[in-house]
């Protein structure tokens, strides 16, 4: 699978974003579908997960309330809608695919190849 993440930007503090990361290769709808970020002198960390069939979605506490996951594998996209944006939601955020629910780094199939995200305050 080829993952291509788009929409980052810069917003401000309390702002919106909504990220795009679009499929192609292999059969979208079998893999599980997630984000992950990385901020400046930070390790990647995991944000939220949608499963294959998008009826189940996973999230970080920090994000829960205000980051949205879905999909929709008639257009092979997964989105992130990010609302109420903080300072610290500053990151390059990856688009991921996996199999089986597991979001350890190092069992993601397939990785996007980040977007940049700013929030200023």
């Amino acid at each position: 699978v080829q993952l291509q993440a788009s929409g980052g930007g810069v917003v401000q503090d309390g702002g919106s974003l909504r990220l795009s990361c679009v499929a192609s290769g292999r059969t979208f709808s079998n893999y599980d579908m997630g984000w992950f970020r990385q901020a400046p002198g930070k390790e990647r960390a995991f944000v939220g997960a949608v499963s294959w069939s998008g009826e189940t979605t996973v999230a970080v506490e920090s994000v829960k309330g205000r980051f949205t996951i879905s999909r929709s594998n008639a257009k092979n996209v997964v989105y992130l809608q990010m609302n109420s944006l903080k300072p610290e939601d500053t990151a390059v955020y990856y688009c991921a695919a996996t199999v089986g629910g597991s979001w350890y780094i190092n069992q993601v199939h397939y990785w996007g190849q980040g977007t940049q995200v700013t929030v200023s305050s």
